[in-house]
């Protein structure tokens, strides 16, 4: 079914802005009716952040920015959803255009600006579904007019807790001003020891809430080594690695797209994010899991991107191109390669290739 979904709606997505294409494709899974998923090879579990995931396969936040169908995304086959980024007040973002296909590089650039709902709007949409199970979590960030932002990711902690399987500690969108200035040492452990305190503050009546930090592709190896450090001292239960990068290769074939503002996601991040997870997972030590994100779409990259060290994935600019058929056939090639090589879980795996990928020249 979700072949001969793929194959009648990609192309016809593909005609419209790729803003309303979006927003189409977000009511069609609202219309999605309600089915069990197939069941996961239990080869495919994965145990991370205290959490037991189905698959280790998840649609990366900015798909289902107002938690409008992290079900309907379970349902598909996903083994774990994200949502937002939310921000406290809801906010229109920048103006549009603000969403670019670079179709002959498979890949996407948005400046978006955390355009969403707001808090109250969320929440109560994760309410409403949270006597449903399945793994979510909400990944947050700050407004962009805020006097205080740090307070923002504080609030936010606060008011979700109840209902998030986990957050995700935005601070590397380039698409804010200012933002990915909180991932310098001296604010980056303000924060994360304000965000620590409030998810201890409401363990109590909210229960565990496993804090995630995401960070972008473009620090340095010094910004990394800082962020990395401070994130075990305060005790962040995983990083994601990694947003989407200002930087753009010169590799890229769509000459006249590559120039708009905004972040790159999609097929030309892969080998940048990939050598990101892997001086991350180096540097962490086996502190904490990590998700890699970035450029996956096939479960050739889905297994490069673990072996360098990502105990889960996420997806997202590749869906486009793809299409939902994606996750199944990228379980079924991880499922396949552990079947070859006589293992019996992916974790066997995780980092396998991180020493050997640190030691290559630099992509570019």
């Amino acid at each position: 079914m979700i072949r001969a979904f793929d194959a009648f709606s990609l192309p016809m997505l593909r005609l419209l802005d790729p803003e309303d294409a979006h927003r189409l494709a977000i009511r069609g899974l609202r219309l999605l009716p309600p089915a069990r998923p197939r069941p996961d090879d239990p080869k495919l579990a994965v145990r991370a952040f205290g959490l037991n995931f189905p698959n280790p396969i998840g649609i990366a936040a900015g798909f289902d920015k107002n938690a409008e169908v992290p079900d309907a995304l379970l349902r598909l086959g996903f083994g774990f959803a994200e949502v937002g980024t939310v921000t406290p007040k809801p906010q229109a973002g920048n103006p549009r255009p603000r969403l670019f296909r670079l179709e002959r590089d498979e890949a996407v650039i948005n400046r978006m600006g955390f355009n969403n709902d707001g808090a109250d709007a969320a929440l109560r949409r994760l309410a409403a579904r949270a006597h449903n199970g399945g793994i979510v979590g909400v990944n947050v960030g700050a407004n962009k007019d805020s006097v205080d932002r740090i307070d923002d990711y504080v609030r936010l902690i606060e008011t979700f807790a109840p209902v998030a399987s986990y957050f995700t500690v935005n601070v590397s969108s380039p698409n804010t001003p200012g933002l990915r200035n909180l991932q310098q040492a001296t604010a980056l452990d303000d924060l994360l020891a304000r965000v620590i305190d409030a998810r201890e503050r409401v363990r109590k009546h909210a229960g565990d809430s496993p804090v995630l930090l995401k960070i972008a592709p473009d620090l340095s190896l010094a910004d990394l080594d800082d962020a990395v450090h401070i994130a075990r001292s305060r005790g962040v239960d995983g990083m994601i690695v990694a947003n989407t990068t200002i930087g753009r290769p010169p590799t890229l074939r769509e000459q006249t797209r590559q120039k708009e503002q905004g972040g790159l996601s999609g097929r030309p991040l892969f080998r940048l994010s990939t050598r990101m997870v892997a001086e991350t997972y180096v540097r962490a030590e086996g502190a904490f899991p990590l998700i890699g994100v970035g450029g996956i779409d096939s479960g050739g990259a889905a297994l490069t991107k673990i072996r360098a060290g990502a105990s889960l994935i996420q997806l997202y600019s590749s869906l486009i191109y793809k299409g939902l058929g994606l996750v199944d056939s990228i379980k079924a090639d991880l499922v396949s390669t552990l079947l070859r090589t006589g293992r019996d879980s992916l974790s066997e795996i995780v980092g396998a290739d991180a020493a050997t990928i640190t030691a290559e020249d630099w992509p570019v």
